[in-house]
């Protein structure tokens, strides 16, 4: 196999027509990897992605080819998928506002250039779900707010109304399948591609604790910070360090190690109702 890409957290490699992508277990903050590990986190990640993937089937086809045909070295942490073009637009979609979307509201009275109403503070849940776009920077370098018309001027009109609905749609059903297990799912970013054929596909990974914010629904309160079963605690461990958020980050404590393990296996274990092993 070749080496294509290695990502903050994923590995890519070519095998004939295929790729392997292997989720490890790096964990990366404001768009740095932290040189410390979370054990069992990409196995994790490729649990709950397939998972996801066979509930968002009829929805929007996926890359997934295979969990099982992978190298052994691999194995538990890898899929098999087609070769997609990846879209060059992060599609984030958010029903409450944390996070950069609050930072950027608190800013503008906006995210990615949607008007939103004021007097709203950080976990207030939106009228409706929106969709924030931003750009796709490179490792070491952070992603920056894009609006609608920008998306289309970078894939052009028809493909940007694709990429708003599969990612709302994506969303809404991500939010009625966890709120049904007492999670709300305050946003989530998603990866799409083209196909060989021309098929937009979903790719990468799909509402894991990587790509979302997951809350535990009976201890929501708006007007504050909420618990997350993410690494959200990671990067409050990495503000309260003084780390000025660029490379090098400093290395992980095992007590906040352990807990963002932990809190990666419950949403698992809560969303799926499998026990993990």
């Amino acid at each position: 196999m070749e080496l294509l890409h290695s990502g903050k957290v994923r590995d890519v490699y070519a095998d004939g027509d295929d790729i392997i992508l292997v989720a490890s277990d790096r964990v990366s903050v404001y768009d740095v990897v932290l040189p410390t590990p979370i054990p069992d986190k990409g196995r994790v990640l490729t649990a709950l992605s397939l998972w996801w993937f066979s509930q968002l089937a009829d929805i929007v086809p996926n890359h997934v080819i295979s969990a099982t045909d992978v190298p052994a070295e691999f194995a538990g942490r890898a899929l098999r998928c087609r070769r997609l073009s990846m879209v060059p637009v992060e599609c984030v979609a958010r029903g409450y506002l944390t996070g950069s979307g609050l930072a950027d509201y608190e800013k503008t009275g906006a995210v990615s250039g949607v008007e939103l109403p004021p007097g709203l503070v950080e976990a207030s849940r939106l009228a409706e779900p929106i969709f924030t776009p931003s750009t796709k920077a490179p490792a070491g370098q952070h992603d920056e707010p894009m609006t609608y018309a920008e998306v289309e001027t970078v894939v052009g009109a028809d493909t940007a109304a694709e990429l708003r609905r599969i990612t709302l749609e994506v969303y809404r059903r991500g939010c009625e399948l966890a709120e049904a297990r007492g999670i709300i799912v305050a946003d989530t970013k998603i990866e799409l591609g083209w196909a060989a054929d021309g098929t937009l596909m979903l790719g990468d990974e799909v509402l894991t604790s990587d790509s979302s914010r997951f809350w535990p629904a009976d201890g929501y309160t708006p007007g504050r910070p909420q618990f997350s079963f993410d690494k959200q605690n990671v990067r409050d461990w990495s503000v309260s360090t003084g780390w000025d958020k660029k490379p090098p980050a400093p290395p992980v404590p095992a007590d906040v190690v352990e807990l963002t393990r932990a809190r990666y296996i419950e949403v698992y274990e809560r969303l799926t109702g499998d026990r993990w092993t």
